[in-house]
């Protein structure tokens, strides 16, 4: 995957913010609002994080690694962006928008580029070539962690066919690691 990096990530950063565009524009915001489980994160959560972190870190941190200077941790407990009341297909809209200014910032990001290196605060020496793989990982990570809590709004009506979701199914996995 190293011989074409740049096309592999820029190819998932593309993806990301038009399957938020189709889920926030087609379902139901009380579904995309409504937790997994408690303490997991809904759809919405998850749409928020991936905005946050396209205002605050991922572009940010491409810069400086340019600039040749290192970054602090992100928190994204202390650090997201203040909540507003925007719609869901209006915060996928806002973040499609981040997302292709970041896209072109990608575009000028060369070969050479990516072994430089810069300090993380928490990790220590780290690569832009490595922060390149985290932001893609990172936008799957969490567009799939979302797809799966809109999924267990649905498991318990599955009825024999819920097994066959055991590896998904929230519900079932507490039920099982707590048994009564």
């Amino acid at each position: 995957m190293n011989n074409d990096l740049m096309g592999y990530v820029t190819s998932v950063l593309k993806t990301t913010p038009s399957r938020w565009l189709t889920l926030a524009s087609t379902l139901p915001d009380d579904l995309l609002r409504r937790p997994p489980a408690i303490g997991e994160w809904p759809a919405s959560d998850c749409l928020y994080h991936l905005y946050s972190t396209e205002l605050y870190v991922f572009p940010y941190r491409v810069r400086l690694f340019l600039e040749g200077r290192d970054f602090p941790a992100y928190d994204p407990d202390q650090e997201e962006a203040q909540r507003e009341d925007m719609p869901l297909a209006q915060l996928a809209e806002e973040f499609a928008r981040l997302r292709a200014g970041s896209l072109g910032l990608l575009a000028t990001v060369r070969d050479e580029d990516l072994d430089l290196r810069v300090r993380h605060s928490d990790l220590g020496p780290v690569s832009l070539r490595e922060m390149l793989h985290e932001w893609a990982a990172h936008d799957l990570m969490h567009t799939v962690q979302a797809e799966r809590a809109l999924m267990q709004a649905f498991l318990p009506g599955t009825g024999p066919w819920r097994e066959f979701f055991a590896d998904h199914d929230v519900e079932r996995a507490r039920t099982v690691s707590n048994p009564g």
